[in-house]
């Protein structure tokens, strides 16, 4: 908190004491005269020392806007501004029992559960309340939170009012979970209600986010779903939809991930017109203190790039906090920017009470720190003990108020013990109403034809090489077509015209990393003047977003992971720039994506777009890292499943935790891209683009492949010379993507087209065991191998390997055509590059090169 400026101190200014009793005018910028417009010096430092010299600080003077500056001087500076009624301070009360007794109730019956609980910090509920309470007013009536694990369970049943004895029942180690994932801990589950506004009498909408234990990484997913709920109810200025962002002070100032999310803020594609963010500051970061957590003086000096003001609050004032809660919701309202509520200790004491958990010991690395913190007297009685003394409320009316949410917690404890089971359902933070069933199932499992009529194929293709838009130059490379990235466009613009939004965001998408897409054109002769054609295909179109995203993955596809999280009823695709990119966004991929459904069924359809080759253009952008992908991969490889089992690929989807594609045909990659949308259910899609298929000679596809009674093949069957005598066949290659085309053309070099057979897989998860069945039983003389151009301790084989062994006879080897084991992905010489290539097909077309091993 800041330190009341002395008198003397008027001498850094040419005063002396002499001058304190004068009156001087008072400048027109300061708000502290009220009705008067001259003070003594005396009276001025007085008065401005009450607005900034006691339990709230300000930082606002680095924001470059006179006008928001003056709004925030006028909400500190007018005397007796802060004002609250008995009313108000007896409902203050009344959350701070809640908040307060509701730790202390979890910590009489379950003392040695982990928790998190909110000890310290107790203001946080009739803060976030506050909060909520003026947008209300203010006319929000959707906000979506997010927050970490501290204080979680408390908000959840105070802020959200989830059913107290929902929560009991995560304690009860007894009780059995549902079928329906493997679950997470207590304090990660989200939740999404909707309630009546007890203090504005409005619906209001609530929805916390699930998140994982990464700090900070729920922020831009928290930040798409705002923006993509703001989307569908046309809230163009996010006057009905808001977030609210719950951080602690180390991983505020420690994670990059909020700096990338806070860059989003003011991006005409990623704003959501202000979020409330409100930092618990423990003044620790597990164990490690301040001046070993950061370099900055406060943890909220990150704010200040996007000219967000900060307001620290002492936290042991609730009345304090709850001004400044007001405030923050106003200026959200008001300027529709981001706002920071820093919620802090006196500089005597920190908030976090307990340790890291309530099983830590934190007087091992903070002894004194927390001496101090046992001495120190609850917020809830010294509260208590200031109204009482105010004769705002009275000592028996202060202890009913207590009685009575220990009884309510009481018999919510009750009932909790007649739970049988625990349903993860009842945690789900993102419900998609009439998509499913009433009880969460498909209504159906079947999908129908991806093909379109030839009049409409026809009709996307002319809109696709032509300008919607009169008096438009476009540059005479882009006007023309691309195979590869026709088909996406046919993709996306069917599903526009059937209502689907397609959204596509990533770094340089509406021109495409490789100059292939063009879904943006800008006239040539006027600056600044862009066209998409694919919002003029249709009357009455769903409309399509395309859009240049920041220099982020971390953040940009935890944004797009949070749009789709908000409606089925859409296609969110993000591309990586180049594949391996998508590392710099593992958290994301590993904590949401992955396993997102297993742990909070939570259903998701985000496409990612992952370009993938190897081309000799180095190791940094030549794979897309297939294997980490399909190492997380839910099936088991050493099982054969049912292949008799109706929709037997339906199912397979059904199950399977994300589809992993690797098209070899523009036809594949449009239906796949349909399917998505198609489908009884959602599921997340990695799919290995192309780089120098987007131009190859042979990577077409005819309107045959597209028209109606067309699908995505999982598999592509050999359909050649050896396909029409397969008994004589010698070898049968297994390969997926552009290593197809590197095969067939050094096959007919070779004049093998009748002795070896390539079979390209598609979808790489979930595996087609009853394709490839009928694949290896077709040619019972050859030997099985399977071709990658990526080095053997990466790519595809170890994955493909194990389950093409379940598929066909075990004692029949499936052998390695492909680059040896490496470190790095790729080599950065060229020659060797080609060298390598050379090698392994060498080793695929010699039909005795395995037979040494035999």
């Amino acid at each position: 908190m800041a330190v009341p400026c002395p008198s003397s101190s008027v001498g850094f200014y040419g005063l002396d004491e002499s001058d304190l009793d004068k009156v001087f005018h008072l400048p027109t910028t300061t708000f502290i005269g009220g009705q008067e417009s001259a003070l003594p010096l005396r009276e001025i430092i007085r008065r401005l020392e009450m607005a900034y010299c006691q339990h709230i600080g300000v930082e606002f003077m680095f924001i470059n806007d006179l006008e928001q500056c003056q709004w925030i001087r006028q909400k500190f500076e007018t005397p007796g501004i802060m004002q609250f009624t008995n009313e108000e301070k007896r409902t203050l009360l009344a959350r701070l029992v809640r908040s307060t007794r509701f730790e202390e109730f979890l910590q009489r019956k379950w003392s040695s559960e982990k928790r998190f609980g909110l000890e310290g910090c107790e203001v946080l509920i009739p803060a976030l309340k506050t909060i909520i309470d003026k947008s209300s007013e203010n006319g929000i009536d959707y906000v979506i939170m997010g927050m970490p694990h501290r204080g979680r369970l408390n908000v959840l049943a105070n802020v959200i009012r989830k059913e107290l004895e929902q929560i009991f029942c995560q304690f009860d180690s007894k009780l059995e979970a549902a079928d329906e994932g493997s679950g997470d801990m207590k304090y990660h589950l989200g939740m999404y209600h909707r309630r009546i506004n007890r203090v504005t009498d409005r619906n209001i909408t609530l929805s916390l986010v699930a998140n994982p234990s990464h700090l900070e990484a729920a922020d831009p997913v928290v930040m798409g779903k705002t923006k993509a709920e703001q989307f569908y109810c046309g809230d163009t200025e996010g006057k009905k939809v808001m977030s609210i962002l719950l951080h602690g002070d180390a991983a505020f100032s420690g994670q990059g991930i909020v700096y990338e999310t806070f860059h989003l803020s003011d991006l005409p594609s990623y704003t959501t017109h202000g979020t409330v963010h409100v930092v618990v500051n423990n003044q620790i970061g597990f164990t490690t203190d301040p001046r070993m957590a950061r370099s900055s003086p406060y943890p909220t000096d990150v704010a200040r790039v996007v000219n967000a003001p900060i307001f620290h609050v002492n936290s042991d004032d609730p009345e304090a906090v709850m001004y400044v809660c007001k405030v923050a919701a106003e200026w959200r309202s008001t300027f529709h920017k981001d706002v920071v509520v820093d919620l802090v200790s006196d500089g005597r004491v920190c908030y976090r009470r307990n340790g890291h958990n309530e099983m830590d010991e934190p007087m091992f690395t903070q002894p004194l720190m927390y001496k101090q913190i046992r001495k120190q007297k609850p917020v809830l009685q010294k509260y208590a003990e200031l109204l009482v003394s105010q004769g705002v409320v009275n000592q028996p009316e202060y202890e009913e108020e207590i009685s009575k949410y220990d009884k309510i917690c009481e018999e919510a404890f009750t009932r909790s013990k007649d739970e049988k089971i625990l349903h993860i359902k009842h945690w789900l933070d993102s419900p998609w109403p009439g998509f499913f069933t009433l009880d969460g199932q498909p209504r159906s499992m079947s999908c129908p034809s991806t093909g379109l009529a030839e009049d409409v194929l026809a009709h996307i293709g002319n809109v696709a090489s032509s300008v919607p838009v009169e008096d438009f130059t476009i540059h005479g490379v882009t006007n023309r077509t691309v195979d590869w990235a026709l088909a996406e466009y046919m993709a996306f613009g069917s599903l526009l015209k059937e209502g689907i939004h397609v959204r596509l965001s990533g770094q340089d998408v509406e021109r495409g990393t490789f100059s292939h897409r063009h879904h943006v054109l800008h006239d040539q002769n006027v600056d600044k003047r862009t066209c998409i054609p694919m919002n003029h295909l249709w009357p009455n179109q769903a409309p399509y977003t395309v859009c240049n995203s920041s220099l982020s993955e971390y953040g940009v596809l935890g944004f797009e992971l949070g749009f789709a999280m908000a409606s089925p009823n859409a296609l969110v695709l993000w591309e990586a720039q180049f594949g391996d990119f998508n590392n710099m966004a593992q958290c994301i991929i590993d904590q949401f994506i992955c396993p997102g459904q297993a742990k909070w069924v939570r259903q998701n359809g985000i496409v990612l777009l992952l370009p993938h080759g190897m081309e000799g253009m180095g190791p940094e952008h030549s794979s897309a890292r297939p294997e980490r992908f399909l190492q997380m991969c839910n099936d088991d490889p050493d099982v054969l499943p049912d292949l008799q089992e109706n929709n037997f690929d339906i199912n397979q989807l059904y199950n399977c935790n994300w589809i992993v594609v690797n098209c070899s045909t523009p036809g594949n990659f449009f239906h796949v891209l349909r399917r998505q949308i198609l489908l009884p259910f959602r599921k997340p899609l990695i799919v290995f683009t192309p780089k120098s298929l987007l131009r190859h000679p042979e990577a077409r596809t005819s309107f045959d492949e597209m028209l109606p009674g067309t699908h995505f093949q999982r598999v592509i069957p050999e359909d050649g010379p050896a396909a029409q005598d397969p008994n004589n066949v010698k070898r049968l290659l297994f390969c997926t993507g552009k290593v197809y085309y590197d095969l067939t053309r050094e096959r007919k070099a070779r004049g093998l087209a009748e002795q070896v057979a390539i079979t390209r897989i598609e979808q790489l998860s979930p595996f087609p065991f009853d394709l490839l069945l009928k694949e290896a039983q077709k040619y019972p003389n050859a030997e099985l191998a399977w071709c990658q151009e990526e080095h053997k301790n990466q790519g595809y084989y170890d994955y493909v390997k194990p389950r093409l062994r379940t598929t066909i006879d075990r004692a029949k080897p499936v052998w390695y055509a492909g680059r040896d084991p490496a470190a790095a992905p790729a080599t950065g010489n060229k020659k060797t590059h080609l060298t390598e290539l050379q090698r392994f097909l060498d080793t695929a077309f010699d039909l005795d090169a395995f037979k040494k091993f035999s």
